[in-house]
């Protein structure tokens, strides 16, 4: 328990900081290097929008804040003379109060500062502030339309986890285990339509004329590469918010533990002595019950806003991508984003929309289309890449002793056929052939994609065994049992899944 509880403040320390802070960071600048390089030749419009998305960053932090009084004084009103409520609802009160209070925010700030905006020739574009402010609404919405996924698939009320409960009590350990596998693949599904339907939304709106217009003629690809970045910029529009329904888990969590710790049931005479200092007379089981049913609403929140994290963390870096592969539509020595010639650079990344290529290189591409289609099979993947990747190094090896006579060496070794073996194993597993292959073959950065399936897995399934636990704990009330000692087993898979997983 000691242990336990030591593990889970280093944890949950690290994890928001790696996930939520570094994506934080990210995501400001990626917008901002994106555009001092495609607006280069317009410095006033560059200086325009980069306040505007300073002060977006400003009033967002704002809008959580307000957002917590409101939200506090809602509670204190509605469950503040109940002895026992769902602890779960606040906070998602708390979310949705803050997506709200947040869009409307940006569409007012966004008014008045872009409602007379003009473009390098001094023409004015009147539709700019609403195209914007829809296009970071888009991830607003994410940040609030996730966690209610989410909490399909790892809540204590979960049909999902209900029915990992109950495969425990009629296979124990190991159908528990594969159940939580079951929903930990389903959630990676939905969450990743959810961010293709708000990519896709935040793309057809780019394409209004007035935001068209004030990209430079060689640059048209540049449009939706910015809303790209605007949508995980309004993923983390509730940032702070985000980062506190997070860190109710670790607290939850620790509060438990601390109770148990502290062994207070078994000191003598320790009702009395309560009673006579702070006036009340203690009710240890309730206490016990209602520290248990927070720890399940902790673990709940503690796995929405992964998703959220990890999702901003997919979609911002497309915008690093295309400052170095850009388009082959390109002619040869126009300059791109990234101030190389577009029809340089290595031949698998230069792409089109109708022959693109992932960033793995071509035999990759093929291995994983080959397997990968909508009608393939997931159990072949094992024999498609660890069967390869095992002839590929006997392969290295092989020439790198014929390279240094007779002698093994690194130089005979080429890493990144590896990746393109083992990825398809690895990283692909969770999600469905039908919409991999939609990300394959549309989006040019796929490996980052296909690791969002991976990471929404891990985080999901993990969030799934722990609250299967928590059923067993605080619902039933069978502590100590067979059925319990099932559910711990498929705990301590869950574990290291949740901690594991974090923005690729």
């Amino acid at each position: 328990m000691i242990a336990d509880c030591t593990g889970d403040n280093a944890g949950d320390s690290v994890g928001p900081t790696a996930d939520g802070f570094e994506t934080y960071g990210v995501t400001g600048v990626a917008l901002i290097t994106f555009l001092a390089l495609a607006l280069a030749a317009t410095p006033a419009i560059v200086a325009t929008l980069i306040i505007w998305l300073f002060v977006m960053r400003a009033l967002m932090i704002v809008t959580s804040l307000v957002s917590y009084f409101v939200n506090q004084a809602i509670s204190k009103t509605k469950y503040g003379s109940q002895k026992d409520f769902d602890f779960e609802a606040p906070l998602t009160h708390l979310v949705w109060i803050t997506s709200a209070i947040s869009i409307a925010v940006t569409f007012i700030a966004s008014k008045l500062l872009l409602g007379d905006f003009k473009d390098a020739t001094a023409v004015a574009h009147p539709d700019l502030w609403w195209v914007l402010s829809i296009i970071i609404s888009c991830g607003t919405v994410a940040g609030a339309v996730i966690p209610e996924f989410t909490k399909i698939f790892v809540s204590t009320t979960s049909r999902h986890v209900r029915e990992v409960t109950n495969c425990s009590k009629h296979g124990g350990a190991s159908l528990n285990i594969l159940s939580g596998f079951v929903a930990g693949n389903f959630s990676a599904f939905w969450m990743g339509l959810v961010i293709m339907l708000l990519m896709f939304t935040a793309y057809q709106v780019s394409q209004n004329a007035s935001l068209l217009a004030i990209m430079p003629k060689q640059f048209v690809f540049a449009a939706p590469i910015f809303a790209f970045g605007l949508v995980a910029f309004g993923f983390l529009g509730m940032g702070p918010v985000t980062i506190a329904v997070d860190s109710y888990g670790p607290v939850t969590d620790n509060a438990q533990s601390v109770y148990e710790l502290s062994q207070i049931e078994g000191r003598k005479g320790i009702k009395e002595e309560i009673k006579k200092q702070f006036g009340f007379e203690p009710d240890f089981e309730n206490a016990k019950y209602q520290l248990e049913k927070g720890d399940g609403a902790g673990n709940t929140f503690k796995a929405t806003a992964k998703p959220v994290l990890i999702g901003t963390a997919v979609v911002a870096p497309q915008q690093w991508c295309s400052h170095h592969h850009p388009p082959a539509a390109h002619v040869r020595g126009q300059p791109h984003l990234g101030g190389l010639q577009a029809g340089g650079g290595c031949a698998e990344h230069r792409a089109t929309r109708d022959h693109p290529r992932p960033h793995h290189g071509w035999r990759g591409h093929l291995l994983v289309h080959r397997r990968l289609h909508p009608g393939s099979r997931d159990r072949r993947l094992p024999r498609c890449g660890l069967h390869q990747g095992t002839h590929e190094t006997r392969r290295q090896n092989r020439v790198g002793k014929r390279q240094q006579g007779g002698r093994p060496h690194l130089h005979g070794l080429r890493p990144k056929r590896h990746v393109e073996y083992l990825h398809c194993d690895l990283l692909l597993r969770p999600g469905t052939p039908l919409l991999q292959s939609l990300f394959l073959h549309r989006l040019p950065d796929c490996h980052r994609v296909l690791r969002l399936f991976q990471a929404i897995f891990m985080a999901n399934a993990g969030g799934a065994w722990d609250n299967a636990k928590k059923i067993v704990e605080v619902d039933l009330r069978q502590k100590g049992t067979d059925l319990h000692a099932a559910t711990v087993v498929g705990d301590t898979v869950g574990d290291p899944f949740k901690d594991t997983s974090s923005v690729p």
